[in-house]
């Protein structure tokens, strides 16, 4: 469990990584990593995975930052911008996630996060509030990684830290947060639930819902970005050029304030 070059593991990583000399910076002279605000989102592939592409916030080229043949899913950017967690396709042929990595997006390097056996396959990652963890989400349960450059160590998630680690993997909304996104019992429909009462519609024809810093939230419509305003304010689209086709799993980083 150490930082590598590789964009594969197992079987499929010879083939993957031939040609290839090392791990190169996937944003450089693009973006500064860890300062400017941008996206990142899936793009192409088959049903669930594809490359991983990076856009900025106020739109522009989507660059790509995956080039595997394996398909890459559900990507969650670090609190700090500066890495981002993903699921990878079990093999070539198959696009169901196998595996957990996560990339740093200053130097290009990749670690994998190796689940407890008997895990199962994982489903879905996210970043702890701090940054110094990961939470996974697998068949067999709930499961915390400390983050890199931390020694590598994966243990289930306990009764007393079930919350904290569930919140991990929601789209919370404001700040305090005050709710968060869910899908609601109509079809390809977006709902916002608090701690009490009934879920309200957010959007409909809508999907894979992010927040957007503490005041807005975005979400899919058809292959296009929505950002709400969760006060007063109106909705706009992310302006981008030549997406992928079928755009989807957006994760977002707003960028570090000025003067740090």
């Amino acid at each position: 469990m150490r930082w590598s070059g590789s964009r594969a593991h197992g079987a499929a990583a010879a083939l993957l990584l031939a040609g290839c000399s090392g791990a190169l910076p996937p944003l450089r002279g693009q973006m500064e990593v860890g300062r400017d605000a941008y996206a990142v989102f899936v793009g192409g592939g088959g049903a669930a995975g594809g490359d991983l592409y990076a856009v900025r916030t106020d739109g522009g080229a989507a660059l790509p930052i995956t080039f595997s043949n394996v398909g890459e899913m559900r990507p969650a950017l670090s609190p700090d911008g500066t890495m981002v967690a993903f699921l990878r396709g079990a093999s070539l042929r198959d696009s169901t996630p196998g595996s957990v990595w996560v990339m740093n997006l200053l130097s290009g390097g990749e670690r994998e996060l190796e689940l407890p056996k008997g895990a199962g396959p994982p489903e879905r990652v996210g970043w702890a509030r701090d940054g110094r963890s990961l939470v996974v989400r697998a068949a067999g349960g709930l499961y915390r990684a400390n983050a890199p450059p931390a020694q590598a160590e994966t243990r289930a998630v306990t009764a007393e830290d079930r919350v904290a680690a569930e919140s991990s993997l929601a789209v919370l909304l404001g700040e305090p947060v005050f709710a968060r996104v869910v899908p609601c019992a109509e079809p390809r429909a977006l709902c916002v639930a608090g701690d009490t009462g009934a879920p309200g519609l957010l959007a409909r024809d809508a999907r894979d819902a992010a927040r957007w810093g503490s005041d807005s939230v975005a979400f899919f419509v058809g292959d296009a970005v929505e950002i709400r305003p969760l006060g007063p304010g109106r909705a706009r689209r992310l302006g981008w050029v030549s997406p992928p086709r079928r755009p989807r799993g957006m994760t977002v980083f707003l960028g570090a304030p000025r003067g740090q």
